[in-house]
């Protein structure tokens, strides 16, 4: 039976082969699952891109991050007993977890320090709470570069790491948070996206979901729209 391409399936497909093998398909697989020539498939992963489902390299179309996790190297490895992932950012690695099961750890290394530290996260419950997570980039411009956004959401020891770290680099403090409260808000902010009916959160969503988990403040004001975030 030729299983329907739209957004949801094509997502879907990735983000369950990158939690099973730790990888994504390539457009040759996908032409083979979906019974479409790559051609097709190169279409649908654009308009999967401009949805904010996946993003891709500019040049070979081939997928670069769905998130919360990246297909390249970066700061947060996530690793379970069935393997290790990238998670793209400080917010996504703690979704990787929540996708991957509950259970696992993310080892980083603390922003404006040189210690590397392992955060265990046991069926759903953090163990390592004495962190914060920045959020300098507001939520408004999150898509305009969304690899630089990812890059800016670090792990720190305390608020006053993020202090020197924005005075070093000459970067604006954005938001400063408790990691406990960014882990409840990432469970459910990446607790649907294996769904296969999966839909892109719309603005309206987003900010309901930011003020239940108390994030408040101009880095996650939006506009209400009905449009995707």
């Amino acid at each position: 039976m030729t299983v329907q391409l739209t957004n949801a399936s094509l997502h879907h497909r990735i983000l369950s082969t990158v939690v099973d093998r730790g990888y994504a398909p390539t457009h040759t697989e996908l032409g083979a699952w979906f019974e479409r020539p790559v051609g097709e498939i190169i279409a649908a992963l654009e308009a999967l891109a401009d949805y904010h489902g996946v993003v891709l390299h500019p040049d070979s179309m081939e997928i670069w991050v769905v998130h919360p996790f990246s297909l390249a190297p970066t700061a947060y490895i996530v690793t379970t007993d069935d393997g290790k992932w990238w998670g793209t950012c400080a917010w996504c690695s703690l979704g990787a977890v929540e996708l991957l099961g509950g259970s696992a750890t993310i080892t980083t290394q603390l922003a404006w320090s040189d210690e590397q530290v392992t955060l265990r996260l046991d069926h759903g419950k953090l163990l390592d709470t004495d962190y914060v997570v920045h959020f300098p980039i507001p939520m408004t411009q999150a898509w305009d570069n969304v690899l630089y956004t990812c890059s800016m959401m670090l792990f720190f020891k305390d608020r006053v790491a993020v202090e020197q770290w924005c005075n070093r680099f000459g970067k604006d403090r954005g938001d400063v948070r408790p990691i406990q409260q960014i882990w409840e808000f990432s469970r459910e902010w990446y607790g649907r996206h294996l769904d296969q009916d999966w839909q892109k959160w719309s603005t309206d969503e987003a900010s309901e979901m930011f003020a239940r988990h108390g994030l408040e403040g101009p880095i996650w004001n939006l506009e209400s729209s009905a449009d995707r975030f």
